[in-house]
């Protein structure tokens, strides 16, 4: 059995890393150390011990080389050997050290969501062979072969072996992994500036002496920039070793203000890295001053060329939405997501956000789930209004406390039928810190990322009054808990791989029985950091212009909910029964005088409320009683969307 053989059956199957560098070249990480030390960690102190006193450095760098395109990310174990840690009094810690990087890898890998391969990575003993040194083979062997197992017994991929400048410890480091393992195995020599080994070997020896022996990869890294290392992997080539690999340094150091400080930039980083594929170059990566910019620079280069196996982004609301039937998955960029500022969709804002940033007068139609399995009635409803110009749909949460289909399914629905992008209502009625934070990260998987935060009406008010409310949080702690997500981390403070872009609305109730309550929870909403507001319906601007006095300037676009009223049995339902609306006494009255002709009278009141608001508010959301959208649609015609937009004094 070979290392590119895995089998219990006695069928054989190729390693999926072996399988993967035939389909075209990978990508590795760069310098944990360049980057720990950038983070002020000193060189005199023990980057492995890190592992078990700062987990947390070390898995970030990780996250960020997965982010910048790495395919492969190595163990932050280079020293972790017995003979390397003794000076720090850790030489009892091999197995603890080496367990946990490959734990820290794995998180970061699972966090990012990226299918990255990792790499137990293995370095040189620190100290030279015998008859120079009084380390002897056996010792030597001994001792790789403890780390490694380590490295094999929580889960690496594949082992390199790396910055070798004696090729027999080399070769001793190669019997100690085949003794412990059958993984992929890459070895990598470095060089000094005249292109031979410190022990005295050029790259074309290196290549003759490990054709006897069973391993995948073959190359060079650090000691040389990317030019020399061009020039080792070109010697290196034989027929028996297709696999070459280069991970140079960032050119040669020099010291700046007290620190080290290494001159080759991303950009001569992607030049080389089309020469190297060129060359015949399989994995490629970076060692000292190579930073995440290198790799991602490196990504784009290879973006041509990378066999990468396809990965999938999410539909967010800002990408093209495919027609009903083809398949909602677009193919990402090669390197995966961003974490910010990037060009992948799950970075950029949602339409909402940019119409809003931009002055837009925004109008959002709420609809409410299903009560049942079938959704096409509301997503033909939306189609409709998306003709007619609605720029967003906001989607109930069990409105009412009665059961309906979840409003992250409906949005789905509707924002890959058909094309709108969607405002989910959420409330922390139903559930626990937990399952709050496990939907929520579903939803921005999906591209769902538009929140109204709400705590939700009392079950017993709906039609399974028996059902237990959970309200760990608030409406309050749950703008909280997305304004976390969206530096990154869930609620307790554990990352979630990349910071989410969550667009957080918070409610308000203008005619609420206790203003002084309402307001004092409103400015804490704002407190706790809202993005926008979207208020209760209205019916005529004294409602507005005495929530305005009182509310005083409102920093985040305020959202007017406006409900044409359909009847006077309408208008004296909602004014009496439904909590958190009132409607004037005159416009009861105009109801009762409109008779049968109610529907038209309730759509020339909201017409004139809205005329005169659109100067003081930053969009409308508006409700459709009874499922009558095309009442919504009239309003929508009408309104002198850019007028208002020009005209308002918040916008000016």
């Amino acid at each position: 059995m070979t290392a590119a053989r895995l089998s219990t059956t006695g069928a054989t199957m190729i390693h999926p890393f072996l399988d993967r560098l035939q389909r075209g070249p990978i990508l590795a990480d760069g310098a944990m150390g360049t980057m720990l030390y950038a983070r002020g960690v000193p060189y005199e102190r023990c980057y492995d011990e890190l592992n078990l006193a700062d987990a947390g450095i070390v898995q970030r760098i990780h996250r960020e080389y997965i982010r910048a395109g790495a395919e492969l990310i190595e163990t932050n174990t280079f020293g972790a050997n017995r003979f390397k840690l003794a000076p720090f009094g850790l030489q009892d810690c091999v197995r603890d050290i080496n367990v946990r990087a490959v734990k820290i890898a794995r998180e970061a890998r699972e966090e990012c969501g990226e299918p990255v391969f990792l790499a137990g990575a293995v370095g040189p003993l620190g100290q030279p062979l015998g008859p120079i040194g009084t380390i002897g083979p056996g010792d030597a062997r001994a001792a790789f072969q403890e780390q490694i197992e380590a490295l094999l017994e929580s889960g690496a991929d594949l082992i390199v072996l790396e910055t070798f400048g004696d090729l027999a410890e080399l070769e001793e480091a190669i019997l100690a992994a085949r003794a412990a393992c059958d993984l992929p195995l890459v070895a990598q020599v470095s060089l000094t500036d005249d292109g031979f080994m410190l022990s005295g070997e050029s790259p074309a020896d290196v290549a003759r002496t490990l054709t006897g022996h069973r391993v995948d990869v073959i190359g060079a890294n650090c000691g040389v920039g990317p030019q020399g290392a061009l020039d080792a992997v070109r010697q290196m080539a034989l027929p028996l070793f297709a696999n070459l690999s280069a991970m140079p340094n960032a050119g040669a150091p020099t010291r700046r203000e007290g620190r080290y400080v290494y001159m080759s930039t991303p950009e001569y980083f992607a030049d080389f890295a089309h020469r190297f594929v060129e060359a015949g170059g399989r994995l490629l990566g970076g060692c000292c001053g190579t930073t995440p910019e290198h790799v991602a620079a490196m990504r784009t280069a290879l973006a041509g060329r990378s066999e990468r196996s396809p990965t999938v982004r999410w539909i967010g609301a800002a990408t093209s939405v495919p027609s009903a039937g083809s398949t909602p998955w677009a193919t990402a960029p090669i390197g995966g997501l961003t974490d910010g500022g990037g060009s992948a969709a799950s970075a950029e804002a949602t339409p909402l956000q940019k119409a809003l940033a931009e002055r837009e007068f925004v109008v959002s139609v709420e609809l409410d789930p299903p009560k049942g399995l079938n959704p096409t009635k509301i997503v033909n409803g939306a189609a409709m209004l998306a003709e007619v110009g609605v720029d967003c749909i906001n989607i109930g949460d069990s409105p009412m406390a009665r059961v309906r289909m979840g409003c992250i399914s409906l949005a789905l629905h509707i924002q890959r039928r058909v094309g709108l992008d969607t405002i989910i209502h959420f409330t922390t009625r139903d559930r626990n810190l937990m399952a709050l934070q496990s939907e929520l990260l579903g939803a921005h998987s999906h591209g769902v990322r538009n929140i109204l935060a709400l705590t939700g009406d009392p079950p017993r008010m709906g039609n399974l009054p028996q059902a237990k409310a959970v309200w760990d949080v608030d409406s309050i702690g749950l703008i909280k808990i997305l304004k976390r997500m969206n530096e990154g981390q869930d609620w307790s403070g554990n990352s979630i791989g990349m910071p989410a872009h969550f667009f957080v609305g918070c409610a308000v109730n203008p005619v609420a029985d206790d203003l002084d309550l309402e307001l004092d929870r409103f400015h804490r909403k704002l407190e706790a950091g809202a993005d926008y507001v979207m208020s209760q319906p209205l019916y005529d601007m004294d409602q507005l212009a005495r929530f305005l006095d009182r509310a005083g300037a409102i920093p985040i676009p305020h959202l007017l909910g406006v409900m044409p009223l359909q009847s006077y049995r309408h208008a004296e339902f909602l004014h009496n029964e439904l909590p958190g609306v009132a409607i004037p006494d005159y416009l009861r009255e105009r109801m009762r005088l409109a008779g049968d002709r109610g529907i038209e009278e309730g759509i020339r009141q909201a017409q004139e409320f809205l005329a005169q608001a659109q100067a003081h508010v930053d969009g409308t959301y508006l409700m459709p009683s009874f499922g009558r959208y095309e009442m919504v649609a009239q309003l929508v015609k009408v309104l002198d969307r850019h007028g208002a937009a020009a005209a308002s004094p918040r916008r000016s």
